[in-house]
């Protein structure tokens, strides 16, 4: 028996799976760190699941990082990777190597309504682009197409790295601190874990605050505990995120919805409900009318790099059997 497998790897976990053509099983979570090259991975986790590597046939890899030519250098890990001679290590006929965040938006194919919280009401225009955006350790945004053949096609980028948009005098502010420290200040600068924490630093030199949290999750939780000034700082976190959100679709024309992912939003869910996010989202002048029917969900799916990465492969294999 053949097997496919695929991976969604990040810089502290990779999660592997088989991929039956529909969905994935027997899910573990690696660390990159205990391995030296990805291939070293593969066969660690064909052999946890009792499974051999001669029958390994085709892998999908969904990893952070432009993706182009053979040669892969993993952003958030120290792993590198030539695409031939994996093929040749592993003994694959099939490598289909992706972004990590078009994985995250060919996910968004098979998500069901039950996984998706509801964060700004609308009517998603299904033959229209998805937006994919989701801060987490970094600041991931992807693309999603519906073809008029019903296949699925993900659009990479690297939509974190753009300016941070500034529209009023306190974000100069903070924006203006964090420029003095880092240079380019991009929107994962703010809107990921670590930019949680500069974001507070910066919050803590405009207005004289006395540093006392260390860590994202600290700001966080005294937000949902009801701290004014971690309140104050998830409340522009919220801010950035949505003008963010909805700079992104102005420029794809996303009328077919909004889905927020990674792990920052689902601990922040009621607040992010609260905060300006929604006004940040739609104040785009004369533009604002353009987004009066553009829903925004948060995504709840519990692995859906992975199973986009499995769709992913299903769709390059469908293609070669045809």
């Amino acid at each position: 028996m053949t097997l496919s497998l695929i991976a969604d790897i990040g810089g502290t976990n990779a999660r592997f799976a088989l991929w039956d053509g529909h969905s994935p099983s027997s899910v573990l979570v690696l660390a990159p760190a205990d391995f030296q090259q990805p291939a070293d991975a593969v066969r660690a986790y064909l052999a946890r699941v009792g499974k051999t590597v001669d029958a390994l046939q085709s892998v999908c890899l969904a990893c952070a990082g432009p993706v182009q030519g053979d040669h892969f250098q993993f952003t958030n890990n120290a792993w590198s990777m030539s695409r031939s001679a994996f093929c040749q290590e592993l003994g694959l006929k099939e490598l289909v190597l992706i972004n990590d965040f078009a994985a995250q938006a060919m996910g968004m194919s098979r998500v069901e309504a039950h996984e998706l919280l509801e964060i700004r009401p609308g009517v998603a225009q299904k033959s229209e682009p998805r937006l994919i955006i989701g801060p987490g350790t970094g600041l991931g945004v992807g693309t999603l197409l519906c073809l008029p053949d019903g296949r699925w096609k993900a659009l990479p980028g690297e939509g974190g790295h753009v300016d941070l948009p500034v529209n009023t005098l306190q974000e100069s502010r903070l924006w203006a601190t964090m420029h003095a420290r880092f240079g380019h200040v991009s929107a994962e600068h703010v809107l990921s874990g670590s930019g949680m924490l500069k974001l507070y630093q910066a919050f803590c030199e405009v207005e004289g605050w006395t540093p006392v949290f260390s860590d994202p999750s600290h700001i966080t939780d005294a937000a949902l505990d009801g701290d004014e000034q971690a309140l104050s700082v998830v409340e522009q976190f919220c801010i950035w995120l949505g003008r963010v959100a909805g700079n992104n679709v102005l420029t794809l024309g996303a009328r077919g919805g909004v889905y927020i992912t990674g792990g920052i939003a689902p601990r922040i869910v009621e607040l992010l409900r609260k905060s300006g996010f929604t006004r940040a989202f739609a104040d785009k002048g004369q533009m604002s009318d353009y987004f009066d029917t553009i829903p925004v969900w948060l995504v709840t799916a519990k692995q859906p790099g992975l199973v986009g990465a499995g769709v992913a492969l299903q769709q390059r294999l469908d293609e070669v059997n045809r």
